[in-house]
């Protein structure tokens, strides 16, 4: 097993544990269809961290496979790593940061290396 394989393992775990979660708190605040868009409401909080995620992991699952499959080096293995924990992050910063209208590290720090994350692996691919 490698650790593109692990990480995409967590990616997975990650996004089908929050749509189990999206459940849970819909179901606790009877909010079968729907919910307030305040920065605090739970459900919201949870629908964001939820659709984050699957904005993000499945093209994340499809590069760390790819690295997989075709003998990843070191380093491309520690950027599969920092991406994976900024997803971590930017879910920790939604669910349990401070209102969603205001700015939030765990957030910020998630969402920047998401990107530098996502623009190296994508450009390794061709360079």
């Amino acid at each position: 097993m490698t650790i593109a394989t692990i990480c995409t393992a967590l990616l997975g775990l990650l996004l089908f544990g929050l749509g189990l979660n999206v459940s849970i708190t819909r179901k606790r605040h009877a909010k079968g269809i729907g919910h307030d868009t305040g920065p605090t409401d739970p459900v919201h909080r949870a629908v964001r961290a939820h659709g984050n995620t699957a904005e993000y992991a499945p093209f994340f699952a499809v590069l760390f496979l790819w690295y997989a499959a075709h003998g990843a080096p070191a380093w491309i293995n520690a950027v599969i790593v920092v991406a994976t924990a900024a997803r971590l992050l930017i879910v920790a910063g939604l669910l349990w940061g401070g209102p969603l209208n205001q700015a939030n590290p765990l957030r910020a720090i998630g969402a920047l290396f998401t990107y530098i994350c996502g623009l190296v692996l994508a450009a390794a691919l061709v360079v």
